[in-house]
């Protein structure tokens, strides 16, 4: 069994984030979900990304921070969309990370934008939509595909998965899909047993 922590997008800690979550605890594995919004919960994106900027970088890395406290060291960081990159710093960057999964973005593992290399013997499965505008279009897929050409394909997947849907992983959203997020899902959770 995996601990896992599990980071939301924009939105917020959703129902839907939630759901998924409960998904992957079908296995038996311990699924954490903190809420780096402290119970905000923006109705668009764009007031998601007003409500970081507000808060500002250190507040949210603090609140990510706390959030692990409690946790045992060795963890897989999650994430959807805003939450992966907070998944992909802390895998990064903390030691004994157990491996990542990182849904609809991928932040750059060289650089000047990049967080750092991407460490050795640590798992990624990394998720989104080819047509996605944030995904596919904004530079996400471009630095998921580096991440495996560079960690290998025995420690990276990337799986891109038909649709122009942002957030297609959320039941609460207009924008769930629920044939892919179900291979998601599937994905993730054989990720899981196999580093658990």
């Amino acid at each position: 069994m995996a601990d896992v922590v599990l980071f939301h997008h924009l939105l917020g800690l959703t129902d839907g984030v939630r759901a998924f979550a409960e998904q992957l605890r079908a296995d038996g594995h311990r699924v954490h979900t903190p809420d780096l919004f402290d119970g905000e919960r923006p109705a668009t994106l764009e007031e998601g990304f007003a409500l970081t900027e507000r808060l500002g970088a250190a507040v949210l890395d603090d609140r990510a921070d706390r959030a692990l406290a409690d946790l045992p060291r060795s963890l897989v960081y999650g994430g959807f969309s805003y939450g992966a990159g907070t998944a992909q710093r802390l895998a990064q960057t903390r030691p004994d990370a157990r491996g990542a999964l990182l849904y609809e973005a991928c932040l750059p593992i060289t650089g000047e934008w990049a967080v750092g290399p991407w460490p050795d013997g640590v798992p990624v499965q990394i998720h989104g939509m080819d047509k996605d505008p944030f995904f596919a279009l904004e530079g996400d897929l471009d630095a998921a595909r580096q991440l495996v050409e560079i960690a290998g394909s025995d420690l990276a997947e990337l799986f891109v998965y038909p649709g122009d849907q942002h957030l297609f992983t959320d039941s609460a959203l207009p924008s769930y899909d629920a044939s892919a997020a179900a291979l998601v899902v599937q994905r993730s959770r054989a990720f899981l047993d196999r580093v658990g």
